[in-house]
């Protein structure tokens, strides 16, 4: 077990499984390098269905060189329609090229906009709008430029992971065939924000009260990896908030254009607004982000301790909480209205069902409504809690800085195939909805995760 790079561990994120070297290299030098396309789950009624009773566009949108939020607006701009009217199931990565779905509630197929980098196809009319997560999965083919060494030791080490067991125990295989492996169900560093990584320190402020916190957080506290005009205009805004009298105007005078939900909570603040509501300028989803990836942290930080300490991911120790997969769904995917407490009677028996992937260990997205392991788990869980002065009941938030939690599976499998394309490596493989790409790369690159 490796130490992870210090950017990740600003995330939570503490460790490597494993321990071989390695390869380096760069990602998406061109968008097509790194390719998403989601397994979908909702089918759509013909167009000519009555759109009272199916009141939503379902679109299929193919994107280069697109944020997610950031298409989401230009669709709506160009309808001249709220932005609040689309939704979709999945945030994707700009520089990549992804292929997803959207709904558009109260619009005609011919109010669709032709818009550059992005080819929409409009499948039909559903009866709701699309919610986070609401996709089985997604698939990646993602090619890793001017690498170094070999990566098959590290997908050694990373199907030893899978089975529970050790890396001199696993044949090396170089068939080209898909390989189980394995690694710790980590949020990714854009979770969190890939230059600036601080939503969750926003949403950590917000569960404590601190809106003030919050917005500072978000809208000062430069970083030496973005533009030296965002750096400069974080430290107007850290000026005019230290101040007896703050001139917001100044501070949004200085803010980039192209950083506009900062200049929202500044327009607010500017206007009189108190700090609460400046946080609220931004889009509901945005507001819903920061406590997310609040709780994202919280769970990165349990999954760091547990590998630290050495405990199992694929089987439970008394005092985990186990949830039985999904049925009926193309990946194994824990279903949290069924969980089952392993206590010292139970857990052998819930050891088989996770090793014939029935069942996973969970642990907690904190929420009002969480309720924590026993036994080492749980001491791991409120050992992290603690010290981030956070507890369970703090997530009763006003709007939609309130959440009840969930838990998550500690353990994320997938079958990986590795070929070559110029010489260059290329990883493909598919994971649930709410994984990440980066969770698997990391452990090959072993970069620093702004080049993730």
């Amino acid at each position: 077990m490796r130490d992870a790079h210090p950017r990740e561990r600003a995330t939570g994120v503490d460790h490597y499984v494993s321990d071989a070297d390695g390869i380096g290299g760069r990602l998406r030098v061109a968008p097509e390098d790194f390719r998403v396309r989601e397994r979908e789950r909702m089918d759509p009624e013909p167009l000519d269905e009555h759109a009272g009773s199916y009141p939503y566009l379902l679109l299929r949108a193919t994107l280069r060189r697109w944020d997610t939020n950031d298409f989401a607006s230009a669709l709506s701009d160009a309808m001249g329609a709220s932005r609040e009217r689309v939704s979709w199931a999945g945030t994707k990565d700009k520089h990549a090229v992804t292929t997803q779905l959207f709904t558009v509630r109260d619009a005609e197929p011919e109010e669709i906009p032709d818009l550059d980098g992005a080819d929409i196809e409009v499948l039909g009319r559903v009866g709701r709008d699309l919610s986070f997560g609401d996709l089985a999965g997604n698939e990646f083919a993602i090619r890793v430029r001017e690498t170094e060494g070999d990566p098959a030791p590290i997908t050694r080490d990373l199907r030893a992971f899978a089975a529970g067991g050790d890396a001199a125990d696993v044949d090396p295989t170089d068939d080209g065939a898909p390989v189980e492996i394995a690694v710790p169900n980590y949020f990714g560093h854009q979770r969190f924000g890939s230059r600036r990584p601080v939503t969750h320190e926003v949403g950590l402020a917000a569960i404590r009260g601190d809106w003030r916190g919050a917005v500072l957080a978000y809208c000062g506290n430069p970083y030496d990896t973005e533009p030296e005009d965002s750096q400069r205009a974080r430290e107007v805004v850290e000026d005019e908030a230290g101040s007896d009298s703050p001139d917001w105007s100044a501070a949004l005078d200085a803010m980039p254009g192209r950083l506009r939900y900062e200049r929202s909570m500044l327009h607010r603040l500017d206007e009189g607004a108190d700090w609460r509501e400046a946080l609220e300028a931004v889009p509901s989803n945005l507001q819903r982000l920061f406590v997310n990836a609040a709780q994202s942290y919280v769970f990165n930080r349990v999954l760091s301790e547990r590998l630290r300490r050495g405990l199992p991911f694929t089987r439970p120790v008394a005092g985990d909480v186990v949830a039985f997969v999904e049925r009926d769904v193309p990946f194994p995917k824990p279903d949290m209205d069924r969980l089952q407490r392993a206590t010292e009677g139970r857990v052998d028996t819930l050891a088989r069902h996770c090793e014939r992937g029935r069942a996973f260990v969970t642990a907690p997205l904190v929420g009002t409504e969480t309720e924590l392991g026993d036994g080492e788990p749980g001491e791991i869980e409120r050992e992290v809690l603690r010290e981030l002065d956070v507890d369970p009941d703090d997530f009763e938030l006003p709007g939609e800085f309130a959440s009840g939690g969930t838990r998550r599976a500690v353990v994320l499998p997938t079958d990986l195939t590795v070929s070559e394309e110029e010489g260059d490596p290329v990883f493909e493989f598919a994971l649930p909805s709410g994984s990440y790409a980066t969770a698997v790369l990391r452990e090959y690159l072993k970069c620093d995760p702004e080049r993730l």
